[in-house]
């Protein structure tokens, strides 16, 4: 293991970080083994990716009956049919009783580029909007969107212009609803005038910045505003989508559609594949050329995602998302007696997190937020630490793990947090 991390530091860019030093051999649903034979449970997922397990024997069968046929020919080029039934599927699944059309990329920050260049197009206006510790890629337009400087912005030089950031709705974090509005009207009144915004991207459920859910009632507001101002809605599911807050999507559970989505992740089950869908009239408005790319919507990774879809609703994965985040959700609710640093514990379906405080205080501890992750790791865990102070333990299970390695799991974790507490 040493000598296999001294060549990973010898060999990578520093900049790529590593959440562990555990070195995968194989996985298989929610666990995996490292290279020296130990097993770990897996409530990483990849970062919401592996929805559906790792290697979920359909989503592999899926990608093995595409690898025997072609793995790549550029659909600008020559074109496949499963492209056209995947962009079909996602047309019907998409919130929005409209007719929709869809792109292809390979990663959730192309998808967010591509929604912020179709936007401008149709719009014809410079400026995007976006909210205080969102998260939306690593490109330059991606970390210039995202409300979080560190480790995403520091240092590399000017951002895209005609971004601007809004407060977040975060009762938690003394934000209201009213500041977040209140912010948006100063921006009308003494920076821009609503005719020259493109869009206003929004994250459900913000992922990196610490699984804060918009309010419903506000993003009903920010719908009305978009139509009052013709200002077209983004919703980055890229985190949120494929079951993983128990509904395909997360703006399901508020009653509202966006102008375009984007989506990555969970789409492919494993292998990386990003669309966006939206308004055919939005979607259609850059000429042909001004989209796509070489390895957008790669036949393997569409294969997977057809997979993937069948998987969720035969599997009913939406509501297994549920019941398995109520469990882990009521188990930490009867540790708060014990870790009086928990704050808060939050998040639709299977997207779930808990939030550390000093005790008695209203400052975040991200110090013993780490400290759970480590004695998890130790003890056989896998988790991920989020926030904009880092205070936060989020919960990406996939939504297949079994019941026995769920309960295990639970075990663990509450070991973890009583060994972290001292």
């Amino acid at each position: 293991m040493d000598s296999l991390t001294e060549r990973r530091n010898a060999a990578i860019a520093r900049g790529v970080a590593a959440a562990t030093e555990i070195y995968a051999d194989r996985a298989e649903n929610a666990e995996i083994w490292d290279s020296a034979g130990r097993r770990y449970i897996d409530f990483a997922a990849g970062i919401a990716v592996v929805n559906t397990g790792h290697r979920h024997p359909k989503v592999m069968s899926a990608v093995e009956q595409q690898l025997s046929r072609f793995t790549h020919t550029c659909h600008q080029v020559v074109p496949y049919e499963n492209y056209v039934e995947l962009a079909e599927r996602l047309n019907e699944l998409v919130p929005g009783d409209w007719p929709k059309k869809t792109i292809f990329a390979t990663t959730g920050a192309e998808a967010v580029e591509n929604a912020v260049k179709i936007a401008r197009h149709y719009r014809q206006r410079p400026a995007v909007i976006s909210f205080a510790g969102g998260f939306h890629g690593r490109t330059y337009m991606g970390m210039t969107l995202t409300g979080k400087v560190q480790p995403y912005k520091a240092g590399f030089g000017p951002m895209m212009g005609d971004v601007w950031h809004l407060p977040f709705p975060c009762a938690l974090h003394g934000v209201t609803e009213a500041d977040a509005l209140d912010a948006l009207d100063r921006l009308f009144k003494a920076d821009l005038g609503p005719d020259q915004i493109a869009a206003i991207i929004v994250e459900p459920v913000q992922g990196e910045g610490g699984f804060y859910e918009v309010p419903t009632s506000f993003m009903r507001k920010l719908r009305e505003i978009c139509d009052q101002y013709s200002i077209l809605l983004i919703a980055d599911e890229v985190q949120t989508g494929f079951a993983r807050t128990g509904r395909l999507f997360a703006m399901e559970h508020h009653g509202v559609a966006a102008d375009l989505t984007t989506m990555a992740k969970g789409l492919g089950g494993g292998l990386p594949i990003s669309a966006v869908t939206g308004r055919a009239d939005v979607m259609d408005s850059p000429a042909p050329g001004g989209l796509g790319g070489t390895y957008a919507g790669n036949p393997l990774g569409v294969a997977a995602a057809l997979a993937v879809l069948e998987v969720i609703e035969e599997e009913d994965l939406c509501a297994r998302a549920e019941r398995l985040g109520q469990r882990l959700k009521q188990r930490l609710a009867g540790m708060r007696d014990e870790i009086p640093q928990i704050v808060d514990i939050r998040g639709p379906g299977f997207m779930n997190a808990v939030e550390f405080n000093h005790p008695g205080t209203d400052r975040p501890d991200p110090d013993f937020a780490n400290r759970v992750r480590q004695e998890a790791l130790d003890r056989g865990l896998i988790l991920l630490t989020c926030g904009v102070y880092g205070n936060v333990i989020r919960f990406l299970a996939p939504i297949t793990i079994e019941d026995d390695v769920f309960d295990e799991a639970l075990g663990l974790l509450e070991e973890a947090m009583l060994a972290a507490r001292g």
